[in-house]
């Protein structure tokens, strides 16, 4: 019994180290975090945002980098939203937190016809809400719970019915420039960090908005992900990958490459 206990206290500070290692290594990659800095760190209350506050909290506890963390909610007014849950947990972690409300909800409701996908709108007013809050707090970076997944399923959806080879980048500055979003979780897992949230045991808040909107198209390719994981394992990191090796010279977008320009070079006799 020991031994297995020992086992699996071997498992899970190699998955926190790992974790550990991959955001700081993005963090580094991306120069996302700088001296001085005012994190605003995006907390849904899922098991991504809650993994990425904890992380930067312990980061920046050892980082040689000094630089400031705060925990900003949106509660969007969602029908039996338990408001208890977020301000409990910040409150005993000890971190600086805003929680802030605007009735996002009532207004996909009111827009969006009844089986329709509510989640472009929702997003789009959260993101504007966010922003707003980023410059109320004096944040110089929003930081976001996406992970690799996240950003391979934006790749195909983009692909697949956008017609664009673009995906999320792991930095950005927005349309208007005044802000600066990182994504500090690009290289995890989904796996592992759901893994690490429930040894966490960090209190999750259901978003019951779009869930029962089970045939989103983001679900139905992330159905189609998590099949080629199981069966050519690999297959995910070698796409993710190519993600950080595009050689415009190989595809056909000629605003990224001359290929007009391109001539025949006749041999010297």
């Amino acid at each position: 019994m020991e031994a297995l206990h020992h086992k699996a206290k071997y498992r899970t500070n190699k998955l926190h180290k790992r974790l550990r290692r991959l955001v700081g290594q993005a963090i580094e990659d991306y120069r996302m975090i700088g001296p001085g800095d005012r994190v605003m760190v995006c907390l849904s209350g899922g098991k991504d945002s809650y993994t990425l506050l904890d992380i930067l909290l312990h980061l920046q506890r050892h980082a040689p980098v000094d630089f400031d963390i705060i925990a900003v909610h949106l509660d969007q007014k969602q029908p039996g939203y338990p408001g208890h849950v977020l301000p409990e947990y910040l409150d005993d972690v000890g971190v600086e937190y805003r929680i802030a409300e605007q009735d996002t909800y009532r207004v996909v409701q009111r827009v969006i016809p009844e089986g329709k996908t509510t989640c472009s709108l929702c997003s789009r007013l959260r993101r504007g809400a966010l922003y707003r809050l980023a410059t109320e707090v004096g944040a110089t970076r929003i930081a976001l719970g996406h992970h690799r997944e996240d950003i391979l399923e934006t790749f195909f959806l983009n692909l697949f019915h956008g017609g664009t080879l673009s995906a999320m980048p792991a930095k950005l500055r927005n349309d208007t420039g005044d802000h600066v979003v990182i994504r500090p979780l690009a290289y995890c897992r989904e796996q592992d960090i759901a893994r690490y949230a429930a040894e966490q045991d960090f209190p999750i808040i259901d978003c019951n908005l779009c869930g029962s909107q089970s045939r989103l198209q983001r679900q139905v390719i992330k159905e189609m992900m998590r099949c080629w994981d199981h069966e050519y394992p690999g297959r995910l990191e070698s796409m993710f990958r190519a993600l950080q090796q595009v050689r415009p010279s190989q595809l056909l977008d000629q605003a990224l490459f001359p290929f007009a320009e391109l001539e025949q070079t006749l041999p010297s006799e």
